[in-house]
């Protein structure tokens, strides 16, 4: 309890509020604008939140996550295409109730539905947060390798096409983890006599290169495209017919939000499809979905937001990003200095509860920034591509100079910017990648450490409980789809 105060004192700083505030703004345009989503807004501000104070860098980060994933409902309702790929499913509904002339009225919805599902994950992550501590001094080296195992066999899950293409992304990720000089030997590994990648290759600029510029060269592909725009009037907030008709699926969808966000490397997107889904499968009047049902953005956007505080907590437990934006979070954690883990709620507590009111705070703001401020926000659907884009690369490019001052900072940043591009235009996952890249830096420390505490036996890893609990998870989400598949076909 002691611990749920100060983190609550911690923001009554008069800075971290306008920071909080300006980062909602900030979270709302991104989400706003076509192409640009959460993902690529916490990946170009991250090299700009280094000097801040810890929790005031990843407030702002999370931040922006939970308002662009509220304000990509603007785009889908009024120009039919998701500012975030976790509003896709609104513009089912969103957009054909826009061309009946109640926009308003399907922005409100949005606003009220995505409020109350961010809040109900967020208080449920407070709620979470005791329990995971006390498991905070269950956890050694073995079982943080075992755990790290774990999270990197979820990278199957993630792609859109081949889970094998995914997995190989991964490990292209952990590949790029072993650049530098070893700490444990001192060997020197593929740092092609370049003084500069001897401490490795940094997060940041990979982090720019792969969401940030490679989105560049994919939406140059479409700057011919013209979208039709509907004139917004004023937002409304729902009827009490609407609240009536939609209550039970905002609930629905919260709590299918919330734990689909837990899950690690699932996230918004699939939440709201999940969500959407189940509203229209309990709803009485399934045959209005994708005609302008106002159930269905209830669904979709209560299911997207509340994720946001899911996706959290297998960031800050575990170590583990629960999302493509949680694991670009995850990077500012460690450039930070902080170790993510169960025992950032027993040695950190005061950080973690600050960053969950921070993101109660959002949720807030949002709802009246939503309710007053759309009109202006939808304006930002106006502004040309050829316009937009060269900004975020000079943005992008600011971005990676501005962490060391190094131009070779930039280089990568660019380098992976084109492999970011050509592994989307392949079907390979940029997020697989991201994550390996995280990841395998913690493998390599976590088996180093491990080999040192068991005396050099491995296979001691596996008698211990809990981390023969993380190797036999990884087996099952490994061999699952699998057998599963394997399972469908007997039964045709």
């Amino acid at each position: 309890m002691e611990a749920i105060f100060s983190g609550l004192w911690a923001l009554a700083d008069p800075m971290l509020l306008l920071l909080i505030v300006l980062a909602t703004l900030g979270g709302i345009l991104v989400g706003a604008l076509p192409g640009l989503n959460a993902t690529n807004g916490v990946a170009l501000l991250l090299p700009f939140t280094i000097t801040m104070e810890p929790i005031a860098a990843i407030a702002v980060l999370t931040t922006i996550y939970c308002a662009a994933t509220f304000a990509g409902a603007v785009t889908a309702i009024l120009i039919n295409t998701p500012g975030t790929s976790a509003s896709a499913t609104t513009c089912l509904d969103g957009y054909p109730l826009a061309q009946r002339g109640e926009a308003g009225r399907a922005l409100g919805m949005a606003a009220v539905s995505s409020t109350i599902g961010g809040i109900i994950s967020v208080l449920c992550l407070m709620a979470a947060a005791p329990l995971l501590a006390g498991a905070a001094y269950k956890f050694a080296p073995p079982e943080y390798f075992a755990l790290t195992v774990f999270g990197l066999s979820m990278l199957a899950s993630i792609g859109e096409e081949s889970s094998i293409k995914s997995i190989m992304s991964g490990a292209f990720g952990v590949l790029l983890a072993t650049v530098g000089i070893d700490l444990l030997t001192t060997v020197e590994r593929f740092t092609f006599g370049m003084n500069e990648l001897t401490e490795g290759i940094g997060f940041v600029p990979v982090m720019i290169g792969v969401f940030g510029i490679a989105e560049l060269l994919a939406q140059a592909g479409q700057l011919g495209i013209v979208r039709e725009r509907i004139t917004l009037r004023a937002i409304q907030l729902p009827s009490k017919a609407d609240y009536q008709k939609t209550w039970k699926a905002i609930l629905r969808s919260s709590g299918i939000g919330t734990f689909i966000g837990i899950l690690p490397a699932e996230g918004a997107t699939i939440a709201s499809m999940i969500g959407y889904n189940e509203a229209k499968r309990w709803s009485k009047t399934p045959e209005e979905f994708g005609k302008g049902s106002i159930e269905g953005i209830a669904g979709s956007e209560a299911a997207n937001n509340s994720a946001t505080g899911g996706a959290m907590v297998p960031t800050l437990a575990l170590g583990i990003p629960g999302s493509p934006t949680a694991a670009v979070i995850l990077a500012g954690l460690m450039v930070h200095g902080l170790r993510p883990g169960p025992t950032m709620f027993t040695e950190q507590s005061t950080f973690v509860f600050a960053i969950f009111w921070s993101m109660l705070l959002v949720n807030v703001l949002f709802f009246f920034v939503g309710l007053f401020g759309a009109r202006i926000f939808a304006r930002a659907t106006l502004i040309p591509l050829t316009i937009l884009w060269p900004m975020v690369f000079l943005f992008s490019i600011v971005g990676a100079y501005a962490l060391d001052q190094s131009m070779i900072d930039v280089w990568i940043a660019l380098i992976f910017g084109v492999i970011g591009y050509l592994m989307r235009r392949y079907g390979f996952s940029v997020v697989s990648l991201a994550i390996g890249l995280i990841l395998g830096g913690m493998l390599e420390k976590r088996l180093g450490q491990s080999m040192v505490m068991l005396d050099e036996q491995w296979w001691l890893i596996a008698t211990r409980p809990l981390s023969l609990f993380f190797l036999v998870l990884t087996v099952l989400a490994l061999a699952g789809p699998f057998l599963l598949k394997q399972l469908k076909t007997l039964k045709s």
